[in-house]
């Protein structure tokens, strides 16, 4: 009688082993996912900012764009004029609603401390103002 079963043979011609491993497989899915796990809250937290480009000419100002200006010491001035973060977020909610909705243009000091132009910057996000613009000085 011949015995077909692997396990059960007395040793002479075990044949071939049909049995797949999936322990490695195993092993790189779950790196795989460990990997994901890590990388998908970094690919969602961005700052979505519509910066103009770079040209060699310098960019005509649209009437009716928001002139945000942050001195080194962190006061913020609204069109020349200074006012304080309660005002500022008025003013910006008050400028989200109006259509076409105008462009805010930030001039901020190099002395200026980031994080007050990443509170300038967070408070017109969560007013509503999707066009904000960084001007420099095109003679450095």
């Amino acid at each position: 009688m011949i015995n077909f079963n692997s396990s059960e043979s007395d040793g002479d011609d075990p044949g071939p082993l049909s049995e797949i491993n999936v322990v490695p497989l195993v092993d790189v899915m779950l790196v795989l996912l460990v990997i994901f796990i890590i990388t998908a809250p970094l690919l969602t937290h961005s700052v979505k900012i519509d910066l103009p480009r770079a040209a060699s000419n310098p960019n005509i100002t649209k009437r009716g764009s928001i002139q945000l200006a942050i001195d080194g010491a962190g006061v913020v001035f609204w069109n020349g004029e200074a006012a304080d973060r309660v005002e500022i977020n008025r003013r910006l909610e008050a400028s989200a609603t109006l259509d076409p909705q105008p462009e805010l243009h930030i001039h901020a000091d190099g002395a200026t401390p980031y994080k007050r132009v990443a509170e300038v910057l967070s408070d017109a996000a969560k007013a509503g103002i999707v066009r904000i613009g960084f001007v420099t000085d095109p003679h450095l």
